[in-house]
């Protein structure tokens, strides 16, 4: 069998209220909506069932919507009977998800619209290249606490350019 680099589907968010969160990513990441809010039950129906295999008996009720960014990454927002926000919404010593980062070339006009909606803004917005390329980034919150990094430019693009040597340089090519 061929070895090939998988895509990424889509990400599933747990917030306090489906439909404010919704209104969050749309109105201010661009998301579009792809099946809006739906009230999803423990029975014995084929999403019923599928939801008692992942998340066990007795979780009752929940309320689902699907999004997708401009990439076609979908992002699935539940909202749980029952929910509550974690001690530390930036855990990143716990093994797991501690972050997604969403691409957006104006990272400044972004933060604004989400400080503005509610979210908050971590952290100063940093060069990876100072005076010689503009790739930034910036870690942010949703109004409903959760973490995500906003950069200027792709991934691959910043990276592949030695973002974390001394000078933007790649360590492995040097003379040395």
């Amino acid at each position: 069998m061929s070895q090939y680099p998988r895509t990424f589907s889509h990400i599933g968010l747990s917030v306090p209220n489906v439909d404010a969160a919704v209104e969050f990513y749309s109105k201010v990441m661009g998301f579009y909506v792809i099946m809006p809010p739906t009230d999803v039950t423990e029975d014995d129906s084929d999403i019923g069932v599928m939801c008692t295999d992942v998340f066990g008996p007795e979780w009752r009720k929940l309320r689902i919507a699907h999004m997708a960014t401009g990439d076609r990454v979908g992002i699935e927002l539940f909202e749980f009977d029952g929910n509550y926000p974690p001690e530390n919404n930036m855990d990143f010593r716990r093994n797991g998800t501690f972050h997604f980062c969403i691409q957006d070339p104006d990272v400044e006009g972004l933060v604004e619209k989400i400080v503005a909606a509610g979210g908050k803004q971590r952290m100063p917005i940093r060069y990876y290249y100072p005076g010689e390329k503009p790739y930034r980034m910036v870690y942010v919150e949703d109004p409903f606490g959760i973490v995500f990094e906003l950069y200027s430019h792709s991934y691959e693009l910043t990276y592949s350019s030695g973002a974390y040597s001394s000078q933007g340089q790649d360590p492995s090519q040097t003379d040395e």
